[in-house]
């Protein structure tokens, strides 16, 4: 359905990262784009009410997500856990890439992929390997905390969350429905 796919990022460490991309990932599915998110670091397991949402209604997004146990404050210390999801997520980011040259999505969301490589979990080389060789009608949405100036300059279009008050500076737990 594009006939020129750009390069978005949607970093910071502000709220709504994720939730912007979803907003744009049902844009593009009712204007009759097929769409794909994929989610790195957030399993299957994980209680995400944007998922739950699309799986109850009519809405053709395919979510698929990186199927592996992922503690977002203690993973990174744990070497075994680390090397697991650096071959978890290249073997990911190869099988996207192969989808993406192929077309076989409109809109691709890679939902904490700046975060993977922002923490060394995933490979810049992969990433620009998936931009270059995607379909040039192809869409593509980044998303995460940390996006570094090698990846901003890959962008046609970067925007910045930025936190300047949220709950949970004071103790308020993520709310179902709100935060997740």
């Amino acid at each position: 359905m594009l006939e020129k796919g750009l390069v978005q990022i949607y970093t910071g460490d502000g709220k709504g990262k994720t939730t912007a991309a979803f907003g744009a990932a049902l844009r593009a599915a009712g204007q009759g784009n097929k769409v794909l998110v994929y989610q790195f670091l957030k399993p299957a397991t994980l209680d995400i009410g944007e998922r739950f949402a699309l799986q109850l209604g009519a809405v053709r997004i395919r979510v698929e997500t990186l199927d592996m146990p992922w503690d977002m404050s203690g993973s990174l210390e744990d070497e075994k856990a680390v090397t697991k999801i650096q071959a978890a997520i290249s073997d990911a980011l190869k099988r996207i890439t192969q989808t993406a040259e192929k077309r076989f999505y409109d809109v691709l969301i890679l939902d904490e992929i700046v975060f993977c490589l922002s923490e060394g979990l995933a490979k810049f080389e992969d990433v620009k390997d998936l931009i270059d060789k995607r379909d040039s009608a192809v869409e593509i949405i980044l998303t995460g905390r940390g996006a570094t100036p090698e990846l901003i300059e890959l962008a046609d279009l970067v925007t910045e969350m930025k936190n300047i008050k949220h709950p949970f500076d004071k103790g308020q737990q993520a709310r179902r429905g709100i935060e997740y």
